[in-house]
């Protein structure tokens, strides 16, 4: 069983940055793909950015160029920095894990969640 659990999120103005962390405990070794999902009122859950055990890392086109995942194996812990936030950010932000595939595409393919973050962008 692996924990997970998001600190990081608040209030921001457009334009300006935060960053999520994401700290995994229990059964550590056995994850291999972890990712950051969001979702905002009255919208499914997308998935934000993936990162694989070896660093590779996927983003959602929305964010591409603005956040920036990365992993810190020795700390168990992984953030997203986000940078040029905009309104449209606004979300509970969920860190994911999984230990059966090398990276996270889909919800089916997330094991373990976190309780989430909430992220909150005025304009």
């Amino acid at each position: 069983q692996v924990q997970l659990v998001e600190s990081g999120g608040g209030l921001v103005q457009t334009g300006g940055s935060l960053r999520l962390s994401c700290a995994a405990s229990g059964s550590i070794a056995s994850i291999n793909a972890m990712g950051w999902y969001r979702q905002a009122p009255g919208k499914q859950r997308e998935l934000v950015a993936a990162i694989t055990s070896g660093g590779s890392t996927n983003y959602a086109d929305s964010v591409k160029g603005r956040f920036t995942f990365s992993r810190d194996n020795a700390k168990n812990t992984v953030y997203l920095q986000m940078n040029s936030l905009k309104p449209e950010d606004t979300a509970v932000y969920y860190c994911a894990a999984d230990s059966r595939f090398s990276i996270i595409t889909t919800i089916r393919s997330v094991e373990n969640w976190g309780k989430g973050t909430l992220v909150t962008v005025s304009s």
